[in-house]
């Protein structure tokens, strides 16, 4: 008899147990979902008035579009064939209490390109692009850190970072001012950047809490072979390229392209339509060099999951080459790497 009452508890107990465990969990999800159910897309990085939030809906295709189009197409297209998105960028948020740690220059450092620093804010459980601390191997890797304070108005991006020695060390570094507007030569003629265009990075990364919003904002940020870019030039806005190979027609470093607004988003899931209005309305720009196109913020500092939108790495792959127009070419601008730096 002692053996079947102890039983019957030992049932009860576990019973309770799987019902509390239930509940919290249930609690949870549903503190979650309201958390989700109210987010709102992000403040934009930079000012009304910024290249990287205007509309291009309505503008006309560029004369040269179908040649572009055409011989990017007939080149292979994207990287690896699709249309997909890589995840491995982080973006950090630094505020008042945030520590600042001796910034030290890389063996490679870019000294005229780069802003001269003397410390780099590094937010505690932060990381590098692809990491979960401040360690990279940056003989293998590009190692992007990328680091927001708007109390501050200031974008901090570094190219091949790593902290070690209680320091961190980088072979370029930007300090973006978020409360000016840009002129078209950027942070300076013939100047880099964390990308080889030019740009600044984190405006054009769209992340999870947009997708779970409903709404991006903002042109996006895309890439693709040096083997499939025009080689020698770059348009605006971009104010640098790298080692493209191919070329005219090829597309060259800067080149705006726009999901043609005929395109029908709705065959795409309800996660991927967000992203394809974003591209028919303010398009993506030509930024750097590599295989997989498209770039979003890692989910690793956002308050929504991917998981949460339903959204994949993917989930863009039926959006081709010929889906996309070029607007507003312009002129191209011959590379000399002579970096003259705007005051």
């Amino acid at each position: 008899m002692y053996h079947k009452k102890n039983l019957l508890f030992t049932f009860v107990l576990g019973v309770s147990t799987i019902l509390v465990a239930s509940a919290i969990h249930s609690h949870i999800l549903k503190v979650r979902a309201a958390k989700l159910e109210n987010l709102a897309p992000p403040a934009p990085y930079f000012p009304p008035g910024s290249i990287w939030t205007r509309d291009v809906s309505q503008e006309p295709a560029d004369p040269q579009s179908a040649a572009i189009i055409g011989w990017l197409a007939r080149a292979g297209g994207w990287g690896q064939g699709k249309l997909q998105v890589d995840f491995s960028f982080r973006v950090l948020q630094a505020n008042a209490s945030t520590a600042y740690v001796p910034f030290r220059k890389g063996d490679q450092f870019y000294a005229v390109d780069s802003d001269a620093i003397k410390v780099f804010p590094l937010p505690a459980g932060g990381g590098i692009e692809g990491q979960n601390d401040y360690q990279c191997d940056v003989s293998q890797n590009d190692c992007h850190l990328i680091v927001v304070d708007r109390s501050t108005a200031k974008l901090y991006e570094a190219y091949q970072a790593n902290y070690t020695k209680n320091a961190l060390s980088a072979n370029f570094v930007a300090v973006w001012d978020l409360s000016r507007i840009y002129p078209p030569s950027g942070r300076g003629e013939q100047c880099t950047s964390a990308d080889a265009a030019g740009f600044p990075i984190a405006p054009l990364l769209f992340n999870a809490d947009e997708l779970v919003s409903g709404s991006i904002n903002h042109a996006i940020r895309f890439i693709l072979p040096n083997s499939r870019m025009r080689a020698g030039v770059y348009v605006r806005p971009a104010t640098h390229a790298g080692a493209p190979h191919a070329p005219p027609p090829a597309p060259p470093y800067g080149v705006h392209f726009r999901l043609k607004p005929s395109y029908d988003i709705s065959q795409l899931k309800p996660a991927a339509q967000v992203v394809a209005r974003a591209l028919q309305k303010y398009g993506m720009y030509l930024a750097d060099g590599g295989n997989i196109a498209l770039t979003a913020q890692s989910d690793l500092d956002t308050t929504a999951k991917y998981a949460d939108a339903d959204f994949g790495s993917r989930d863009l792959g039926d959006l081709k080459v010929t889906d996309f127009e070029v607007v507003d070419l312009g002129s191209p601008i011959r590379v000399s790497d002579d970096c003259v730096r705007n005051k």
